[in-house]
This record gives structure tokens, C-alpha cells and sequence, in this order.
């Protein structure tokens, strides 16, 4: 026994030697990686990790909530893809929006020279503050975008989008020449720059992307792609496909949109996510029908056929009803806002204060509104 015991205590002195000798060794080298590549190219995840995500809202209640960290993170490359009108560009306004209130600094690289600037103020953009840069070719814009990064001072770009971001070599050429996989390494070449740069400044990158047709495949496979080639999907942190599933309408009249919003791919958070929203043509997401499909979500305003209501109490008939009434009644918004924030606390949801909208952007009844009466 008193051997075994012997031996027993000299495995855990050579083990102790060991671990001493490779912590000297990693000590050293450490120093001499610092020497050459400057402070910070190597640590230790511990020392450096932090458990809260950095974010900035949306903008909308239920897409927070899907993509699981409370908004977009920062210091990551996302791409929104989807349809065309299906709402890409303004999920992407209404993040620039957020930032802005946040004292946040913002671009949009406009590829396919189509923003509107009123659409933008609806939303609640300040355009005087605003960059804007609308370039001739792919690599320019790429460039564009780089830089801005590098600045350290920008806090979301947003690119619209990809499938516009055409090489100059395809510019350059005549109608009908062939230029095979151009773009694909273009986008390619410029991600690979990208992406430790998008990190380090801690930028959320947006790219807006189109779906096209594939042709061929299997029977069982998606019968649709996005544009520029495959190198954005694998360097993407978070892809959101954006999908109109019906017209909002009343007396005939289209006034906006339901959408899906599903997470496609989460590296912050579990993904696979789907919510379903409102889009109004003249202020994009609607805070109101987005804090009550959150209600409803979360039990706090009950639903009994077309009837809402909440604490017992019957606040409207309809989805245009409530939209009105929300407006209006800014005491019970204010209250049912509160009563929202609880439950999303006591259920533990990710930053719920992050993600459940300011109140005072719950504004006045608009001329949507008064023509939905």
C-alpha cells in the first residue's frame, strides 16, 4: 500500500511539473506573439468574453425576440434576403432608425439608387444625418464600405444590395458578353476583408440580397437561391428571410402588408425562429400591431374571436380598431407596455428591456389611422 501510495504522489508531482513547464512555455510565447502581431492577438476567451451580446433594436418587439439577443449584434455581418416588396429594405431603415436615437451614426450604400428619402423620414430616419453613397460599380461600394468600417465611427451600413453590386468588368463590357462568377468573387474576396474589420469596430454590417429561380437540384431541395454567389451565407452571423404573406386592407384599400421574418441562421442564438408583423406603407412596422401581437404572445391582452382585451376589459374590435386605440390611449399603452416588460422578465426573455420598444415612440394617431376609422 505504501508503495502504491509513493507512486501515486510522484504522478502527481511530474503532473503539477508538467502543467507548471506548459504554462511557463505559453507565457512565453504569448510575449513573443505580442512582440510581433501587437497586444491583444492572443488571450484567453475568459478574460475577454462577455455574456451580454452588444445590440441595437430593430425596431419591432417580435423580431428582437426571434433573433434571440434582443436585436442585431454588433460587430457582425448580416444578410435580410427575400422577395422583392416583401419589406427587406425597411426592416434594414428601421435598425438605422433605432441606431440614430442612440446618438448612433449610420450609411446606406445604395447600389440600386432607389431609396426614397420621405419613405425614410416616415420611418423615423433623421436624412440630414444620414450617409448616403450611390456608386457606379461593385467595387466601388465594396470599397465604400470597407472604409466607413475601418472608420470605427459608423455604427450600421447597410448595403442595397447585393444582386446590384455589378463588377466593373461587366459594366465595362457589351450587352450579351459572359462573365462567369464575377460577382461571386467578388463578393467573396471583399467578405474576406470584411469580416475581422466588421469585428474589431464593432459595425453591423447589412446586406440586402433578391432570390432568384435555381434551375434543377433535387425534387426536394429549395427551389430558390440569392444573389452573389455562396460566400455571404457562410460569412453571415445572422440571415433573415423576409417573405409578404398578405395585404392589410380596409374598405378595399391596401394600406400595407403582413410579413414573415424567420431567423435562417443564428450565431448569437438559437435560430429557425418565424414571427409574423405589419407593415404599413406609411410608417413601416407598426409599433402598435407589433406591441399587440406581442401581447398575445405573452398572454397580456387576451383575443376572443375579433374582440381584444385587456385586464377583462374589451378594448377594440379588430385589428384596425386596435391600431387606433393604441395611438390614442397612451395612459393604457403605457400601462399594457409595463405589464409586457414584467412578463417578459419573469419568463426570463433576453434583454426584454432592449427589446420591447421605447414609449415614446408610440406617437399620435396618423392620417393612416383617421382613414382606417
Amino acid at each position: 500500500m505504501k508503495v502504491k501510495a509513493s507512486k501515486d504522489v510522484e504522478k502527481e508531482l511530474k503532473l503539477e511539473q508538467d502543467v507548471s513547464f506548459k504554462k511557463k512555455a505559453l507565457e512565453v510565447t504569448f510575449a513573443q506573439i505580442d512582440k510581433q502581431y501587437g497586444n491583444g492577438a492572443v488571450m484567453l476567451l475568459g478574460q475577454t468574453a462577455k455574456n451580454k451580446v452588444e445590440v441595437i433594436s430593430t425596431g419591432s418587439i417580435l423580431i428582437n425576440q426571434a433573433i434571440g439577443v434582443g436585436g442585431f449584434p454588433r460587430g457582425r455581418i448580416i444578410e435580410v434576403f427575400g422577395p422583392e416588396s416583401s419589406g427587406k429594405t425597411t426592416l434594414a431603415l428601421h435598425a438605422i432608425a433605432q441606431a440614430q436615437k442612440s446618438g448612433g451614426i449610420c450609411a446606406f450604400i445604395d447600389a440600386e439608387h432607389a431609396l426614397d428619402p420621405r419613405h425614410a423620414a416616415n420611418i423615423g430616419i433623421n436624412i440630414e444625418d444620414l450617409i448616403i453613397s450611390q456608386p457606379d460599380y461593385g467595387e466601388q461600394a465594396l470599397d465604400i464600405a470597407e472604409m466607413l468600417v475601418r472608420s470605427g465611427a459608423v455604427d450600421i451600413i447597410v448595403v442595397d444590395s447585393v444582386a446590384a453590386l455589378v463588377p466593373k468588368a461587366e459594366l465595362e463590357g457589351d450587352m450579351g458578353d459572359t462573365h462567369v462568377g464575377l460577382q461571386a468573387r467578388l463578393m467573396s474576396q471583399a467578405l474576406r476583408k470584411l469580416t475581422s474589420v466588421v469585428h474589431k469596430s464593432k459595425t453591423i454590417l447589412i446586406f440586402i440580397n433578391q432570390v432568384r429561380s435555381k434551375i434543377g437540384g433535387m425534387a426536394f431541395a429549395s427551389k430558390e437561391t440569392t444573389s452573389g454567389g455562396n460566400a455571404l451565407k457562410f460569412y453571415s452571423s445572422l440571415r433573415i428571410e423576409v417573405r409578404r404573406i398578405g395585404s392589410l386592407k380596409k374598405n378595399d384599400i391596401v394600406f400595407g402588408n403582413r410579413i414573415s421574418v424567420k431567423i435562417a441562421k443564428n450565431k448569437v442564438a438559437p435560430p429557425f425562429k418565424k414571427v409574423e408583423l405589419d407593415l404599413l406603407f406609411t410608417e413601416g412596422i407598426s409599433k402598435e400591431l407589433d406591441l399587440l401581437d406581442a401581447c398575445l404572445f405573452y398572454g397580456i391582452i387576451k383575443q376572443s374571436g375579433a374582440w381584444f382585451s385587456f385586464e377583462d376589459k374589451k378594448i377594440s374590435q379588430g385589428r384596425d380598431q386596435a391600431l387606433v386605440y393604441l395611438k390614442e390611449e397612451k395612459e393604457v399603452t403605457k400601462k399594457i407596455i409595463k405589464a409586457l416588460e414584467a412578463e417578459m422578465a419573469l419568463r426570463g426573455s433576453c434583454d426584454y428591456k432592449n427589446i420591447v420598444a421605447e414609449t415614446e415612440d408610440f406617437g399620435d394617431v396618423t392620417d393612416l389611422a383617421e382613414d382606417t376609422e
